[in-house]
């Protein structure tokens, strides 16, 4: 038995240090200028690592998950499973002073726990109970804690410093995780189904993000921190601020220059050929100012109109 243990140590040993040597990533020469992810040389490094360990150990048992059981057996499994997570979603509603959101989620925990087969039929949803995700990195969030830095967190993946922490919160939100609930073998194997279930739904998803993402890191880190803001505003962001969008005001238009005279050609002269070019006159200097008008002359005196002749006389011989 003890030969037994030992050689499946040395099995788990050896693959963890392949798996670590495997994960040697190159990091661009900018790695760390992005105020969201100062760590990122180390983040790469981890993030090679949870790929290595996802292409070779995890994503396998997926596909051949998504290859035995057939798809309602899997969409059960998994609503069995969100249904199990809508404790931690009514807790942290309470604690964000939620107490609608908690409600929902109260209730769709009964409805789904009951006329849903312990979670296996969503019927909660039909019924106008949509389902919600908070954890407690939301709590935090809700009573404003702010993100710190990205971080890439070796099996768990993407997450912040905020969420981190709230990661290890939600652990005592969880039912699978108390044992006097469930023996630890039944706890193990729920926690492995769980893996297993989540990494299957996520199987054509990162098949898309091979397939069109030129950096698959930095496409999954924008990914889960947009995610995370729209979570965090319940799929209501606030549009950002103009000064943060970073693009600088447009520049006031030059003013127009006109444009030079092109020099008139003069008529061609009668005996032929090509016609003299006359050079552009020079622009007119600005007109001097205009003298004051001078005042009319005073009128002339009127001249003496002439003598008008005096009417002919007829010679006195013939008066009567």
């Amino acid at each position: 038995m003890s030969n037994q243990f030992k050689r499946i140590s040395i099995r788990i040993s050896s693959l963890a240090v392949l798996l670590l040597l495997a994960a040697c990533a190159t990091v661009p020469p900018d790695a760390g200028n992005n105020p969201r992810d100062p760590y990122e040389r180390i983040n790469r490094q981890t993030y090679a690592f949870n790929d290595h360990l996802d292409r070779y150990l995890i994503k396998p048992v997926a596909q051949g998950y998504n290859w035995v059981l057939p798809e309602v057996v899997r969409h059960c499994v998994n609503n069995g499973f969100a249904n199990i997570f809508e404790v931690r979603n009514a807790v942290n509603d309470l604690l964000q002073a939620k107490p609608s959101g908690a409600a929902t989620d109260l209730g769709r925990l009964a409805i789904n726990s009951t006329l849903g087969v312990a979670g296996c039929f969503d019927f909660a949803t039909g019924m106008g109970l949509e389902r919600r995700h908070e954890d407690f990195g939301l709590t935090l969030a809700r009573w404003g804690a702010g993100t710190g830095p990205y971080l890439v967190l070796p099996v768990f993946g993407p997450s912040d410093v905020r969420d981190g922490i709230g990661l290890a919160a939600d652990a005592y939100t969880n039912p699978i995780t108390y044992t006097q609930v469930a023996p630890v073998v039944a706890r193990n194997s729920l926690f492995g189904t769980y893996v297993v279930d989540t990494r299957a739904s996520l199987v054509e998803a990162t098949k898309l993000i091979e397939q069109i993402a030129l950096d698959p890191y930095q496409f999954e880190r924008d990914a889960y921190l947009q995610r995370r803001y729209s979570l965090e505003y319940e799929g209501n962001p606030p549009p950002p601020k103009l000064e943060d969008v970073g693009d600088p005001a447009p520049a006031a238009p030059a003013p127009a220059t006109p444009a030079p005279a092109t020099p008139v050609p003069a008529p061609a002269p009668e005996g032929g050929g090509a016609a003299p070019v006359q050079p552009t006159p020079p622009e007119p200097s600005p007109p001097s100012p205009t003298p004051p008008e001078p005042s009319p002359p005073s009128p002339a005196p009127a001249e003496p109109s002439p003598a008008q002749p005096s009417p002919v006389q007829p010679p006195p011989g013939n008066q009567r």
